[in-house]
C-alpha cells in the first residue's frame, strides 16, 4: 500500500510540473487563418493541441472551407466556452482558389515513331476474270 502511495505522490507531482507548461503555451502573434493553417500552426493557439488540430483539419478536408469562427463550434470537443478562449487568436478569410485542373491535352505528334510506322497495306481487289478458273 506504501508503494501504492509514493507512485501516486510522484504521479501527481509530475502532473503538476508538466501540465503548467502547456497551459502556458505563447499564442501567436497574429491571428491563424483556419483555411489555411496547418496542425502545427494551429497547435500555437491556446486551447488546440495536436488531437484538436488535426479534427480541425479533418473537419475542413470533410466539409470545406470554414465560413466563420463559429463553424469550429461543429468540431466534436470544441464547446461555446473552449471557442470563446480561442476565438481572439482565430481568423477566416477565403479559402485559396483550387486551381482548376487543365484540360486534357493530346500527346504531341512524335515524328520519329511516326517515321517508323509502315502505313496499312492497301486493299485491292483482284480483277474477277483473273480468279475464275478457265473452262477446258
Amino acid at each position: 500500500m506504501l508503494r501504492r502511495l509514493s507512485s501516486l505522490v510522484i504521479a501527481l507531482v509530475i502532473c503538476a510540473l508538466v501540465a503548467p507548461s502547456f497551459a502556458n503555451k505563447k499564442p501567436p502573434a497574429t491571428p491563424v487563418n483556419l483555411n489555411t493553417a496547418t496542425s502545427e500552426q494551429l497547435q500555437q493557439v491556446p486551447g488546440i493541441g495536436p488531437s484538436t488540430a488535426d479534427k480541425i483539419l479533418q473537419f475542413r478536408k470533410s466539409y470545406g472551407a470554414f465560413k466563420s469562427v463559429d463553424d469550429l463550434r461543429a468540431v466534436r470537443g470544441i464547446g461555446p466556452k473552449r471557442l470563446e478562449k480561442m476565438r481572439k487568436y482565430l481568423l477566416v478569410t477565403n479559402a485559396p482558389a483550387k486551381k482548376s485542373p487543365s484540360p486534357a491535352k493530346k500527346p504531341a505528334a512524335n515524328s520519329s515513331t511516326d517515321a517508323t510506322k509502315k502505313p496499312p497495306p492497301a486493299v485491292t481487289k483482284p480483277a474477277a476474270d483473273a480468279e475464275e478458273p478457265e473452262e477446258p
